[in-house]
């Protein structure tokens, strides 16, 4: 592994413990990039475009599942300045998200992220959550059985 690998990934374990676990936002500014672009599928509601997006997201799941608890399900991928990880997400539901009012329960649901790492920082990031898992398990959405 390379030092730029073993720094890219450090960023990116120090804001999954420090800025989602955590709740430092005042590190958000130091690791996202001015120019900072996200690709997500589906943003939370609301969530503006830039580096601004970014902490908008990290505001929204915090205040959602305040006790958020993010675990790492390796490999990690890496080349070329980007990163690619598999994360599981858990927490209590206790505060609105997207419109959704708490409801107190637990949730754990898989995300994917990919990240382009420039000059330090978080330039891009590519992501997918497993929206429809969330959802369930909030109450919010439920399938219907086969019969």
């Amino acid at each position: 592994m390379t030092d730029d690998t073993t720094d890219r990934i450090g960023l990116i374990e120090r804001y999954y413990r420090e800025v989602l676990e955590g709740g430092n936002l005042s590190l958000m500014d130091e690791m996202t990039a001015n120019d900072y672009v996200n690709h997500e599928d589906a943003p939370i509601l609301g969530q503006p475009a830039g580096k601004e997006g970014a902490l908008h997201f990290v505001k929204a799941l915090r205040t959602a599942f305040p006790d958020v608890h993010v675990k790492a399900m390796g490999p990690v991928l890496s080349g070329d300045n980007m990163e690619a990880g598999h994360v599981v997400l858990a927490g209590t539901h206790n505060g609105e998200i997207s419109g959704i009012k708490p409801t107190g329960r637990s949730v754990e649901f898989d995300a994917t992220d990919i990240v382009r790492v420039e000059n330090g920082q978080v330039a891009e990031h590519w992501g997918t959550t497993d929206h429809l898992r969330l959802m369930r398990q909030l109450g919010v959405v439920a399938l219907r059985r086969g019969t």
